[in-house]
């Protein structure tokens, strides 16, 4: 296929490696005029897209997409299917769908769960929402470029999808990483707690595979200086979506309003740069009332 990807930053260029890897012909667009090796290079976002069977992309928010579907879609060809990798309002996502339609194009919002690492092993897991026709056209492309897609329902179904994924593992990192600093001033070991959480009802995805402390289960940021695989402003952006989200819905999320207030505090002191898990040193440091 010929694949027009505009929006190579950490996420966006290691997915178009992938899809060159696989055999397709990537054009590529970055403002920032980054660039992947094996991919050409158009000169601007419209030109990414012009006689392309597929568009990707992968880009900063909501604003930003709704600017760059007005300029991509009057290119795009008859039969293209654009997809969106990013993360951004449901609105937006909505906006960008009907914007494909009015000109007879396929589109399906996916944005991704698996961080940088996810993006340059192919593991990603895409959340899609769009026709059953989009979907498909969109979805041996999924394969390459991640290890699960799962079709969530029509437009906006995929942003939807996501926020509530990430509201639910931004509470859940701030529960383990309190968990594991009482653990530690009640003088209990973290591998201790590690060996009964993993195994026992307190389990989750932040515990078992993405552990906050250093040198205890899988290898995570945390065993890199907390340097980023999902940084904080990232996790503090999807939380803000979360509740913009709940918010237009009536819907009631006090946990996911704590938690981005947590990480807003997190991000506004020290957090900026840092893995959203990095959490747990700043906690340590704090003492009750």
């Amino acid at each position: 296929m010929k694949i027009g990807f505009i929006g190579l930053g950490n996420m966006g260029a290691p997915m178009a490696a992938n899809l060159l890897k696989a055999g397709h012909e990537v054009t590529g667009f970055d403002v920032a005029g980054v660039t992947v090796e094996g991919a050409a290079n158009a000169g601007s976002a419209a030109e990414a897209a012009t006689g392309m069977d597929a568009v990707i992309t992968m880009l900063p928010n909501g604003e930003i997409l709704r600017s760059v579907y007005a300029e991509i879609v009057p290119a795009g060809a008859k039969g293209a299917v654009f997809i969106d990798c990013s993360t951004v309002d449901v609105d937006s996502a909505k906006a960008a769908h009907e914007l494909a339609r009015a000109q007879g194009l396929l589109s399906v919002d996916a944005p991704v769960s698996g961080g940088v690492g996810g993006a340059a092993g192919g593991t990603l897991t895409f959340m899609a929402g769009g026709s059953t026709e989009a979907f498909g056209l969109a979805a041996p492309l999924f394969e390459i470029m991640g290890q699960k897609a799962v079709h969530c329902g029509e437009a906006g179904a995929g942003q939807s999808a996501k926020i509530c994924n990430n509201m639910l593992l931004g509470i859940s990192m701030i529960g383990t990483c309190e968990a594991f600093a009482l653990a530690e001033k009640l003088g209990l070991s973290a591998q201790s707690l590690f060996d009964v959480v993993s195994t026992s009802s307190g389990s989750c995805w932040s515990v078992n595979t993405y552990c906050p402390v250093p040198g205890v289960g899988p290898k995570s940021p945390a065993d890199n200086d907390y340097k980023p695989g999902f940084a904080a402003e990232l996790m503090l952006k999807d939380l803000k979506l979360s509740q913009q989200a709940a918010d237009s819905v009536s819907a009631t999320t006090p946990m996911g309003a704590h938690a981005t207030e947590i990480y807003a505090d997190f991000v506004a002191s020290e957090g900026k740069g840092m893995d959203f898990s990095a959490l747990l040193p700043l906690l340590r440091g704090k003492s009750r009332g």
